[in-house]
């Protein structure tokens, strides 16, 4: 088995890759951080090959497909992503442009690339890390990063049906963890305000789940779950006063 995780030098990535060495995967590890990608890849007992790219862009994204394409990849980990903290008027257009490139169009092509190759074959995983952010109906304060997963959820959704519609075998699943534990909170410039999971626990349960392929959505967390059901009572004007409140606390 051999699986391709993006954004694989830290967080969840890192940790994912961990739990699928320990499995028997062999790897393929792509991410800008060439150091930490080569401390990883030493660290682990299966087969590691690391390619150093930037995914944000159409032409990183397509370049990564091509490097690997015929590599018969079983398992994709799309994971790599950031967010941005702030109102519409202080975030920087650039930066924003730079986080669609890398969280909506990175996650699209690879999947639309590598898709292609798993149904040819009848059988693939495709593991695309969204957020709970995703499940919400908008995020003040951090809007575009909400919109970015709000996309990548359901697109994942839609293709899981299409394909249990054509009757295949291949699997995809969208992860939409709460608060993890990792580098998200220091590049977005924010600090969480409820109790966050360790990036391995998330890893573990997110691999764990797709393995017993019961839900297209995985949620880790009974709290997080707990919220994202009652906020569907609730009306979309007091859930974006409640988001917004709950962001505001986290600068």
């Amino acid at each position: 088995m051999k699986a391709l995780i993006t954004g694989a030098s830290s967080g969840i990535g890192r940790e994912i890759a961990i739990y699928l060495s320990e499995l028997g995967f062999d790897l393929i590890l792509a991410s800008r951080n060439k150091e930490e990608l080569e401390k990883l890849g030493e660290s682990l007992k299966t087969k590691v090959k690391i390619i150093v790219i930037d995914l944000a862009s159409e032409k990183g994204a397509k370049d990564l497909y091509m490097l690997v394409k015929n590599e018969e990849i079983d398992l994709l980990v799309n994971n790599a992503g950031f967010g941005l903290y702030g109102d519409y008027r202080s975030v920087s257009l650039p930066a924003e442009l730079e986080m669609i490139e890398l969280n909506v169009k990175a996650v699209h092509i690879l999947t639309r690339m590598f898709l292609k190759d798993m149904t040819s074959r009848n059988n693939g995983y495709i593991l695309n890390v969204a957020s709970s952010a995703g499940l919400l109906r908008g995020g003040p304060l951090m809007s575009t990063y909400y919109a970015t997963k709000s996309y990548v959820t359901s697109y994942t959704l839609a293709i899981s049906e299409e394909l249990r519609r054509n009757k295949s075998k291949v699997k995809v699943f969208a992860f939409c963890p709460g608060p993890v534990d990792t580098n998200f909170n220091k590049v977005a410039g924010v600090k969480f305000n409820i109790s966050s999971i360790s990036a391995r626990k998330a890893a573990r349960y997110a691999i764990d789940s797709m393995i017993k392929g019961k839900k297209v959505v995985i949620v880790p967390g009974f709290k997080i779950k707990m919220g994202l059901f009652f906020s569907r009572f609730v009306s979309i004007k007091k859930m974006l006063k409640i988001t917004y409140n709950i962001q505001r606390r986290k600068k």
